[in-house]
């Protein structure tokens, strides 16, 4: 049985206090239109990023293949001088290439900040992107290993491999230049590029700073609260490892359905 579909809702002219009070505490994903981005949904061509990107030496992932998999690494790690990144992304066919013709590349941001556990606007200047999400109440159909889930293709997925992926809740937009899209904070989501383009994302702290290590500037690992949690779970599993297998199992178990019955909500969205 095939997992739910749904389409992300969209919304035009919304202002700053509509969306602050009334559609951000709901913790869905909203596609916003008609925001005023200013002139760089016309200015940022290809030519005028090469130019003003300059030669700057930049990492990014090269694949022969459109999905990236960051659990296998499906990718090899290159550097370009961001113009000719500009460039080269922008053509079907590579005259010059690492992998192959039709390789694809990925920049993941031109700073050092990898956020995970915050909101984020994606904000989608130029080009267009397809966008599936998946809510954290379904992260036990995701088959996640840390934060990324096993499974890549989740068009035609191997359910043979992954047969709970199938009741996974599926969220989909398009995003073309001008869109905005709200991911809030723990949702999974798998992007991909339907033509060059590019995405700005603006990230920020839901929860109160207390929450978060003081140590951790960006909100890229999870709330004190949460580590402090795994860090005890690690503390009981190794401890529930001196037992014999018949033992550990039974009391495992009934620590599952003790997590269920206390730690979280069961009711579905």
């Amino acid at each position: 049985m095939a997992g739910q579909h749904f389409t992300v809702t969209r919304l035009e002219g919304v202002s700053r206090e509509q969306f602050m009070q009334h559609l951000y505490p709901q913790r869905k994903p909203l596609v916003l239109e008609g925001i005023d981005l200013g002139p760089c949904t016309s200015k940022w061509t290809v030519d005028y990023l090469s130019q003003v990107g300059g030669k700057k030496e930049v990492k990014i992932h090269v694949a022969a293949v459109a999905q990236m998999d960051f659990i296998s690494k499906n990718f090899v790690y290159r550097t370009l001088p961001f113009d000719q990144l500009v460039q080269r992304a922008a053509e079907e066919k590579h005259k010059e290439f690492f992998v192959s013709e039709d390789e694809k590349y990925y920049l993941r941001s031109l700073g050092e900040d990898p956020r995970k556990v915050m909101d984020n606007l994606l904000i989608q200047v130029t080009g267009k992107k397809r966008v599936v999400l998946f809510s954290p109440r379904d992260a036990q159909y995701l088959y996640l290993k840390g934060t990324k889930s096993e499974v890549l293709n989740i068009d035609n997925p191997d359910l043979a491999k992954y047969p709970l992926f199938s009741k996974a809740r599926r969220y989909e937009c398009s995003l073309e230049a001008g869109d905005v899209l709200f991911i809030p904070a723990l949702w999974f989501h798998n992007v991909i590029s339907e033509e060059f383009g590019v995405g700005v994302n603006i990230f920020w702290k839901h929860l109160p700073s207390e929450c978060y290590d003081k140590t951790d500037t960006y909100g890229n690992k999870d709330p004190t609260a949460a580590s402090r949690a795994a860090q005890i779970l690690d503390k009981a599993l190794k401890t529930l490892a001196e037992l014999p297998e018949e033992y550990r199992d039974f009391y495992a178990r009934r620590m599952v359905l003790h997590i269920q019955d206390k730690a979280y909500s069961k009711n579905s969205e």
